[in-house]
């Protein structure tokens, strides 16, 4: 069976929710991050960087959203979490995907771990302050992606680019990266997201439900 390695409302509520949506039977292991679990060598064993998420297959780990992702709509491909059958739509489906993870959530992780990218407050806070203009700017591409009033990232069908904007329209909402009233095609699509059923069961699991209610 699959275990899902996590943290409370981190970015690894993505595989969390694919895995619902897939129906897959998998363990739920949150990582003691104030105990100091993701030091261990256990763990480290399981994602070097000591970050989540990593899912551990029978075959061994793997880390990186896209990579667990990608394994889960391939794993459960009656699911129809990404048309893996489609060369050009599943390097679609990956494209956006690698645009959130390598600008938008680089961007936020300055927010929340600045000392991750540089040394001392005055760089910190530098970090802090360039964030909501980035924000804005890469939400901004895809809220003209949205603008045709297509219901899913992608067209007609839901996959994984859609969990993927879900939880980073979320973070948006924070209202320290950027500014959600730009980007109303963005939030109409979080608020579509939210009423499926099988985000509403992580999100319950996970001690969300009302913070990311609406």
């Amino acid at each position: 069976m699959l275990t899902l390695y996590a943290a409370r409302g981190a970015c690894s509520i993505i595989p969390h929710i694919a895995l619902e949506e897939a129906g897959a039977a998998y363990r739920l292991h949150f990582v003691d991050y104030a105990g100091g679990e993701n030091l261990t060598g256990e763990y480290r064993a399981i994602s070097p960087l000591g970050r989540v998420p990593a899912l551990m297959t029978e075959d061994g780990p793997l880390t990186e959203n896209v990579a667990i992702l990608s394994y889960i709509a391939m794993r459960y491909p009656e699911a129809a979490l990404a048309p893996i059958g489609d060369a050009l739509a599943f390097a679609r489906v990956q494209s956006f995907n690698l645009f959130i993870a390598t600008n938008i959530h680089v961007a936020f992780r300055q927010i929340a771990f600045p000392d991750g990218y540089a040394d001392g407050d005055a760089a910190a806070a530098a970090l802090r302050a360039k964030v909501p203009e980035l924000a804005d700017r890469y939400f901004a591409l895809i809220e003209a992606k949205l603008a045709d009033g297509r219901p899913y990232v992608h067209g007609d069908a839901f996959t994984l680019s859609d969990i993927y904007l879900f939880a980073y329209a979320n973070y948006l909402r924070m209202g320290d990266r950027g500014d959600p009233a730009l980007v109303p095609n963005v939030i109409a699509h979080r608020t579509r997201i939210r009423a499926r059923p099988a985000v509403e069961r992580v999100l319950r699991v996970e001690g969300l439900a009302e913070a990311w209610a609406g």
